[in-house]
């Protein structure tokens, strides 16, 4: 029988790393050289948080085995990362574009 949920845990892991942690330092350092306006600060109010949930879920999903539960948790913590993702660099584009900064 073949483990299905092996390439899910690789992709999950990949996801938190390169479109959750890596934006959210990103946009931390960004905003604590203060190259970028101040209202970019608050979205790591919201983002830093998902990007946590969504590890506390990735992990939780590898220590669930081999079954439906640790797919829906691995599934659900790329959910978060996305969403992390979206607000993080989505909303300092937005806020960049609406300061002329």
């Amino acid at each position: 029988m073949s483990n299905t949920i092996a390439p899910l845990r690789w992709y999950a892991v990949l996801a938190v790393l390169f479109f959750g942690i890596l934006p959210a330092v990103l946009i931390g350092l960004l905003v604590a050289g203060g190259n970028t306006p101040w209202q970019v600060g608050l979205l790591l109010i919201v983002g830093v948080p998902l990007v946590v949930c969504a590890i506390i879920l990735v992990v939780r999903g590898f220590a669930a085995g081999v079954s439906e539960q640790a797919a829906l948790l691995l599934k659900r913590g790329m959910a978060f990362v996305a969403g992390a993702d979206v607000l993080l660099l989505g909303g300092n584009a937005l806020i960049r574009m609406a300061t002329g900064a």
